[in-house]
């Protein structure tokens, strides 16, 4: 297992930082596009779409997204409200009173309200190769809230997060990670590479939201495998289960990200 996990980043790592740094715009877009689809099959998949229903979704999801692509449409402000209220309302309450996702019209839109403000955001945050280093500076964020959770939860962890979603996950993991985030968002802005100009106490405050988003996504794909009865999203990564496993997080927080640049007119 674990050699499979290395082999698999040693392929991964390098595709995503090539693309990231080296890609022409619509070579981005395509590769983001593509990632972001196999994410929505995983969901539907776990959701309980049948084969025939997951084809039909990827094919209306993917020729929606090449005409937005193409026209120059991009999410507008009441969408931008709507995924923040997703992710800092309704997803708590999700996990707290444990809903359950059926392959419905309200799981076609939820599964939309994932994937595509998650596509949108990779796009945006990147408009083109010079702003590879301000989306990988959220990335590491990301990184390194999960490594300090990990880490901190395996030597101190005692009170359990969300027993009955994911078990391995504590308070003290949890913590971790905003400490380690707060200090990773304070070295940024001491050398001036934060990709955001705010006074500290935003920096900080912004540092907590995407932290605490970073934990929330991964509880809750953590909740849909659960209820689905499965151990990973899939077998697309080997050692790593699936693409929706890897990029849970990152779903999450760049959703959220962008959303609040978007409203608030960050610089």
């Amino acid at each position: 297992m674990l050699k499979q996990r290395i082999l698999t980043a040693l392929v991964i790592l390098p595709l995503m930082i090539g693309m990231l740094f080296w890609a022409n715009n619509t070579l981005w877009a395509a590769f983001c596009g593509f990632m972001s689809l196999l994410a929505l099959w995983e969901y539907a998949r776990i959701a309980g779409f049948n084969q025939l229903q997951n084809g039909a979704y990827l094919l209306i999801t993917a020729c929606g997204g090449l005409y937005l692509y193409v026209e120059h449409i991009r999410l507008v402000t009441w969408l931008q409200w709507l995924i923040l209220l997703f992710w800092l309302i309704i997803v708590p309450l999700w996990l707290k009173f444990k809903w359950k996702i059926k392959a419905n019209l309200l799981g076609v839109m939820i599964g939309w309200i994932l994937m595509i403000p998650f596509w949108f955001a990779l796009i945006t945050l990147r408009p083109d190769s010079a702003f590879a280093w301000s989306l990988l500076s959220v990335l590491a964020l990301i990184w390194i809230a999960d490594i300090a959770a990990y880490c901190c939860g395996r030597t101190m962890g005692k009170h359990k997060l969300a027993p009955n979603i994911s078990p391995n996950k504590s308070w003290e993991g949890a913590i971790g990670a905003i400490i380690f985030v707060s200090i990773y968002t304070l070295i940024l802005q001491k050398q001036g590479w934060l990709p955001v100009n705010l006074p500290l106490w935003e920096t900080l405050l912004l540092g907590l939201i995407l932290t605490t988003v970073s934990i929330i996504g991964d509880l809750l794909e953590s909740w849909l495998k659960r209820t689905a009865g499965v151990k990973d999203s899939s077998q697309l990564l080997p050692g790593h289960g699936g693409v929706f496993d890897r990029v849970d997080s990152m779903i999450a927080v760049l959703s959220v990200y962008a959303a609040l640049r978007w409203l608030t007119a960050l610089v």
